[in-house]
């Protein structure tokens, strides 16, 4: 099954990164400066002692989520650098957030800019920094006895929402 960029069956998929088999960075120059937001999620599943001890504020690392949303906030300026492809943006803001669910912490990453691209992998990656860094902080008291992770994990790492022109 094919689809292409619009997500349609049946069509043959476009990828503006590629061209005769090379990567490139795709020239945006005749693009419409506009303002854009892109919104992130994603999740890490712990056990219970490690989120009350979060909630708390008593992980042995100190400040868990703060020092997450610090990593947050430094990948997303720094995905370019991260991305190959990636352009170097103007961004405009970003917002970190953390919502505790059940049995796991979700990170939500919120990037505006005023250009000619797209923030998705901005916020992407700063919620991908988000949960390493979670998980990082945490790592000691997440393994079993041998040193293992059977709870811990990531997913749903996904763009929610992107808008042009807000």
């Amino acid at each position: 099954m094919q689809m292409s960029e619009s997500g349609e069956h049946g069509k043959t998929p476009v990828f503006t990164h590629i061209e005769n088999d090379r990567a490139q960075m795709v020239d945006i120059s005749g693009k419409t400066e506009v303002v854009r937001e892109a919104v992130a999620s994603g999740r890490i599943y712990l056990r219970s002692e490690t989120l009350r001890a979060i909630r708390e504020g008593t992980a042995v690392k100190g400040n868990v989520l703060a020092t997450a949303r610090v990593a947050a906030t430094l990948a997303v300026k720094d995905t370019p650098r991260l991305i190959p492809m990636c352009h170097p943006i103007p961004l405009a803001g970003i917002t970190i957030e953390f919502e505790e669910g059940d049995g796991y912490i979700e990170a939500i990453a919120r990037v505006k800019s005023y250009g000619r691209t797209g923030v998705e992998m901005e916020a992407l990656t700063g919620v991908s920094a988000a949960l390493l860094t979670i998980w990082d902080m945490v790592k000691s008291a997440e393994k079993d006895e041998n040193g293992q992770y059977p709870v811990t994990r990531m997913d749903a790492i996904r763009v929610v929402e992107k808008r042009k022109g807000v």
